[in-house]
């Protein structure tokens, strides 16, 4: 069902004037959403509305405040300026949701996703306050592997590159539950059985959850064992440990069979003595291949045991990689000339993506999980994202381990998808708050710095609710914003032309 024949009922929130629910009555058929466009584009403040909600014209799910705002004279006192959400269309401030979800909000995501690329760059080449000598600073982009738990459909490759058979086996290989453990097929991209294991009985859901909530504790444990490992070698050649720091930006992907791995850019750099904030170039002595030694190094030795659970007195045992391959991670030096393995915009661009994801490659997707809601995703018996949920809310019974509970919904995984160390490059609030001043400027003419540094803003505003009002709301914002970012994306080509001649 498209969005101009979703019927809604005549009980909507209506246009102000429009008179639509007598029209419902009169008509005797519901009201569609291409009505209630008709009826807000006919409204003669249809412009004025179009322009108070262009700030969250492109959101799924806005969100709407209501209040006063004043603003006063930082010197003398004086109310300059009132301003009541009553007297606004709708009356109500629209707000983007901020969403870092794809899958809940695409609008709010690209704008996350591009921030992201920026923030991953600038720490790469500089930029946004970076200075631009890190380009030269020695770089790795690692892959922390995450175990394997049971054997799940798979796309393989040769070291050619050429596509293989997931599991080939020469003779029949049951598992203790009769299923046989061979797959001859070369699975296509996109295939709804890539990640699901080959015997669901035979996986080790309940290890795999722990991992998911561990991983936090796993990584923060590999960077203190980085920097000991590349203390060590620092000293080999005459470094001391005071004379470098490690800088990083991590990313956490969700696979197809619901655990999550780690892709980080680590980066070297120098302590300055008379400032020691300032990001300057580490010791000659020490080369990407010292870094990349002593990151292997931790990601092969870092492994802890959890505390005991009623259902494993011993804990389980936390680490990177499957141990029987010798894999723990992934790693390669990352050159900003363009000549390396990977760049720093393939970096950045793949790092971005992934910030945006959650579980939606596994096929699970919902929100906080309760009491009331569990039976809807979790079953024992089910698919294998059900007894991932399962084994999360069942092994979450006690105290100790409720934080399983709580994360119920992200399969135990309780991280955020991407962090940075402090010095690694700007933050997200930086990059967002450029953007409001930029917006403000454009929109005031260049005085909005000027009247900011003189005046206080004192709001009140307060949570109404979500979402467009109704669904013709909803198509005529999206519809705006669409065109603006074609308008958009039209100029930017114009002017990449405009500067090739």
């Amino acid at each position: 069902m498209t969005a101009s024949t979703l019927p809604l009922a005549p009980a909507t929130i209506s246009v102000a004037g429009t008179g639509e629910n007598a029209e419902s009555r009169r008509s005797g058929r519901p009201i569609y959403a291409d009505d209630f466009a008709r009826l807000r584009a006919q409204d003669p403040g249809y412009f004025d509305w179009l322009r108070h909600v262009t700030p969250a014209a492109g959101c799924s799910r806005p969100i709407r405040l209501v209040g006063e705002r004043l603003t006063a004279d930082a010197r003398t006192g004086e109310l300059v300026g009132y301003m009541n959400t009553a007297t606004m269309p709708d009356g109500v401030i629209y707000k983007a949701c901020g969403n870092r979800r794809a899958s809940v909000c695409p609008s709010c995501a690209e704008v996350y996703r591009r921030d992201a690329y920026q923030l991953i760059r600038a720490g790469l080449v500089g930029g946004k306050g970076i200075p631009a000598t890190v380009a030269g600073h020695p770089a790795v982009f690692a892959t922390f592997v995450a175990p394997s738990f049971g054997y799940v459909h798979m796309r393989r490759a040769s070291k050619a590159g050429k596509q293989i058979p997931c599991r080939p086996r020469r003779h029949e290989d049951l598992c203790p539950h009769g299923i046989d453990l061979r797959c001859p097929r070369i699975h296509a991209d996109g295939e709804k059985i890539l990640g699901t294991p080959l015997c669901l009985d035979c996986y080790d859901h309940d290890a795999q959850v722990v991992f998911n909530h561990q991983a936090p504790e796993l990584w923060r444990r590999t960077t203190i064992a980085i920097r000991r490992a590349l203390t060590r070698i620092a000293r080999e050649v005459g470094v001391q440990a005071g004379e470098f720091r490690l800088n990083f930006g991590k990313v956490a992907e969700m696979q197809r069979r619901g655990v999550v791995h780690y892709h980080v850019i680590v980066r070297l750099d120098g302590v300055s003595p008379d400032c020691p904030g300032a990001i300057v170039p580490p010791p000659s002595e020490l080369e990407t291949l010292d870094l990349m030694a002593a990151i292997a190094e931790a990601a092969e030795r870092t492994r802890f045991t959890t505390a005991a659970h009623p259902r494993r007195a011993d804990g389980w045992l936390i680490a990177w990689g499957d141990e029987g391959q010798g894999r723990y991670a992934d790693l390669r030096p990352v050159k900003t000339s363009g000549d390396g393995d990977i760049t720093d915009a393939m970096v950045a661009a793949y790092l971005a993506k992934y910030a945006t994801k959650s579980t939606e490659a596994t096929g699970h997707v919902s929100g906080r999980i309760t009491g009331d809601l569990v039976d809807l995703y979790a079953d024992p018996e089910g698919t294998h994202p059900e007894r991932l949920v399962h084994a999360a809310w069942s092994l979450g019974c006690t105290k100790e381990w409720a934080g399983l509970r709580h994360w119920a919904h992200m399969l135990g995984f309780g991280g955020h998808f991407l962090t940075k160390s402090r010095r690694y490059s700007v933050t997200f609030r930086i990059l967002r708050d450029a953007r409001v001043i930029w917006r403000r400027t454009v929109e005031h003419d260049d005085q909005a710095e000027d009247d900011e540094e003189t005046t206080v803003v004192i709001s009140t505003l307060a949570y109404s609710g979500a979402g467009w009002r109704n669904t013709g709301d909803a198509m005529l914002a999206n519809a705006a914003a669409d065109a603006a970012r074609s308008r958009a994306a039209y100029a930017r080509e114009a002017m990449r032309e405009a500067t090739t001649f």
